[in-house]
């Protein structure tokens, strides 16, 4: 046994000087050392007058026992001497570890300090209790307010998520549900469609003519017609892989499983069901022809796999209107159809020489319907109050262009993105070949090895981990977030979930509107007023049942109090919803009543109203055809909403860069609307507050020093969908990130 010399040597000197100062000297130094080797925890619970109530504690035969980890410096790896001196004293010894030197045993509560006065003990720790600890992604959105078994245990369970990107590799294991090895066992995965295959095979690459091929694509989209293709188990094993690697990561932060190893990397719904609908290619390109294939094939199969939420990590820029694009048209029609639309925001929020833009959000995140996702820096910590908004992130307002049926000049100008949620430097499934192999792993990390880099990983074979930054990451965390509302509340309508999500969340300081929607997303305050609410909104909708105005909140419910406890620290939701694409709202109405704006087939958009109307296919849930015209004569919203823009011209527009928590304190005007908004031959009688042509964001126009306005992207043949321009750029933020 070898001690410390200088310890020796000191606790020699302090030892001869004490004895001739006072007898007892030495043990009352001796009992100080000891006290030092041993956990406060511990030897509170050794010294008290009452045995605390842990699980290491226990009283055996009247005598309190101690469950201990004992550290050691001895050179004998069998710490014979300490094993013997812990039988002597009455106690027990479990573990002597084969690498560490420590041994993990049990001793009376009144030897713990005879054990640590040992000099061949270094320390003495209780066998504390370990339950599963959440994963960063987790703690910091308040997923794990909500997943623990004492808060109900919510973790996705009963809802699919459509994951359409560059597919999911089904043997790693945050995805699939045996051992790596067990190439053909469970996966969560429960049915996919390897769409870029599909595509490149119509039409010999598309350029065949004189051909129709459309029937061969029904067949294979059409929900009434089950294809083999469809069932990931019966995929051949070439096709269960991600070659390019950005579905999978998607996919495991949605709903990954990653408490398995070290760091945690479970996603926000673990045990959602996934469904891959790969749509973009090797280098994570496509077109969007092939995106809308993947929207269609998901409103195909909804109601029959019960997939709830769509999550949509690309974008393509687009100078369109949403009323003309064909990617917003398919994912309005998915809303209407019932399913919650998670669209990334877009990564082009500074320009190359670092200049804020602002209305460069791209398609389909530019639609009403669909929840679009900026992205924050967690600054790698679980603490929400140093989260920023990040400089990639795309900022609103949406600027498409179409021209109205009356020939009017119609652009966008929508306030996007609605919220925002953790994208920067998000550790998540690193995919692979199927045999997990470092020679297999996906484009981007081979791209970027950097991205490999993760502090802690053992990168084993399906077990391996990367790091992703953009909105394409923060999308997926909101789409877990809407599983888990759907699984407590199963009634909820997709702008429902919308308008929960962004009530709930919490506006970070210093962001305006128009970079960080209404905030960032908080898990734990939407899970819970989502389970407040009545449980069948969805179907008394559906079945004409529910006027506007009708109580939301079952009888007795109150409310639940506005404000939410993350991390040890509490702040109040921010209580703001926009509606009608640049109106800004709040009030317990908005959730007390019901609004006429929660149908799913109703989008509302400043002066125009447009209905979705559903057909489907004789005793299925399969939709035959949706379609979409102006509606007259509807009532959007009840009385008692506050209306925060104020009903004055220029209210809203003028405090677009304003802190959104300008908005939650007392400054701005609060207006309660009557009952209203009825519509009149397709337009809503009053305009409301319109980003006019002639105001700041007018074309070309440079807010000021540092500040651009996008006029959007042209989407050529080819346009990379992940995102990024250019995602081979060695700048490319969504896998650099910031720091």
């Amino acid at each position: 046994m070898r001690s410390d010399p200088h310890r020796v040597a000191r606790a020699a000197l302090l030892s001869f000087i004490l004895c001739l100062a006072a007898p007892g000297a030495w043990s009352q130094v001796a009992d100080a050392e000891a006290r030092s080797k041993i956990a406060p925890d511990l030897l509170a619970a050794i010294s008290g007058s009452s045995a605390p109530l842990v699980p290491w504690l226990k009283a055996v035969d009247g005598q309190p026992m101690v469950k201990v980890l004992v550290a050691s410096n001895s050179e004998d790896a069998a710490l014979a001497d300490l094993r013997g001196f812990v039988l002597s004293v009455g106690g027990s010894v479990f573990y002597n570890y084969a690498s560490l030197r420590m041994a993990a045993v049990m001793v009376p509560a009144s030897r713990a300090m005879d054990l640590a006065r040992r000099e061949d003990v270094v320390s003495l720790s209780p066998n504390r209790a370990v339950a599963r600890a959440s994963s960063q992604l987790q703690s910091t959105t308040g997923a794990a307010s909500v997943t623990s078994p004492g808060s109900g245990g919510l973790d996705g369970t009963g809802v699919g998520i459509a994951i359409v990107d560059s597919g999911i590799g089904y043997s790693h294991r945050s995805v699939s549900t045996t051992l790596p090895l067990n190439l053909d066992g469970p996966t969560r995965v429960q049915q996919a469609l390897d769409w870029v295959q599909v595509g490149r095979n119509v039409g010999a690459a598309g350029w065949l003519a004189g051909t129709d091929f459309s029937s061969t694509v029904t067949n294979v989209l059409d929900g009434t017609l089950f294809s083999p293709v469809l069932q990931a188990s019966q995929l051949p094993r070439a096709l269960r892989a991600d070659p390019y690697g950005h579905g999978t990561h998607v996919a495991a932060v949605a709903a990954g499983s990653g408490s398995y190893q070290w760091p945690d990397t479970t996603g926000i719904a673990p045990n959602a069901a996934l469904y891959d609908v790969r749509v973009l290619d090797d280098r994570g390109a496509g077109t969007v022809a092939d995106v809308v294939a993947g929207i269609d094939l998901v409103i195909q199969h909804a109601g029959a796999l019960n997939i709830r939420v769509m999550n949509l990590s690309l974008a393509a820029g687009s100078t369109e209107s949403f009323l003309t694009d064909p990617l917003a048209r398919a994912a309005r029609a998915a809303s209407a159809a019932g399913v919650v639309v998670v669209v990334a925001a877009g990564n082009a929020g500074r320009t190359a020489d670092g200049r804020e833009v602002y209305g460069a959000v791209g398609s389909p995140g530019h639609d009403p319907s669909v929840i679009t996702v900026g992205a924050v820096n967690m600054h790698f910590t679980t603490a929400r109050g140093d989260d920023t908004v990040t400089g990639f992130s795309s900022r609103g307002p949406t600027r498409g262009r179409a021209t109205l049926d009356d020939g009017t000049a119609w652009t966008d100008n929508l306030v996007k993105p609605d919220l925002v949620a953790p994208g920067n430097r998000v550790v998540a499934a690193l995919s692979s070949d199927v045999l997990g192999t470092r020679a297999g792993w996906n484009q981007l990390v081979t791209t970027y090895p950097q991205l490999a880099m993760v502090p802690g990983a053992t990168q084993a074979p399906n077990r391996t981990l990367m790091e992703l930054s953009g909105t394409s990451v923060a999308a997926p965390v909101v789409a877990g977030a809407a599983a888990l509302m759907l699984q407590a509340n199963p009634g909820l309508t997709p702008p429902l979930v919308k308008a929960i999500l962004q009530y709930t969340a919490q506006p970070l300081a210093n962001a305006n509107l128009l970079q960080q929607g209404v905030g960032l997303l908080n898990i734990e305050g939407a899970v819970r007023l989502a389970s407040a609410l009545r449980r069948d909104i969805g179907p008394a909708i559906a079945a004409g049942n529910l006027r506007a105005g009708d109580p939301l909140l079952p009888l007795g419910t109150l409310m639940p109090l506005p404000q939410s406890t993350l991390n040890g620290g509490s702040f109040a939701w921010g209580r703001l919803v926009t509606v009608g694409g640049n109106h800004l709202v709040t009030g317990d109405a908005l959730f007390t009543k019901f609004q006429p704006v929660y149908e799913p087939t109703l989008n509302w958009t400043r002066q125009v109203v447009l209905r979705s109307a559903l057909t489907y296919w004789p005793l299925t849930a399969v939709p035959r055809s949706i379609t979409e015209s102006r509606l007259a004569g509807q009532v959007l919203m009840t009385s008692g909403i506050v209306w925060l823009d104020g009903n004055a011209p220029g209210q809203l527009q003028n405090r677009l860069f304003v802190p959104v928590t300008w908005w939650t304190g007392p400054a701005p005007p609060r207006v309660p609307m009557g009952q209203g908004f009825v519509l009149s031959e397709g337009y809503v009688l009053s305009e409301g507050f319109v980003l006019s042509e002639g105001f700041v964001l007018s074309e070309g126009y440079v807010l000021s020093e540092g500040y651009v306005l996008s006029e959007g992207y042209v989407l050529s043949e080819g346009f990379v969908l992940s995102e990024a321009a250019d995602p081979a750029s060695a700048i490319d933020p969504s896998s650099t990130g910031e720091p």
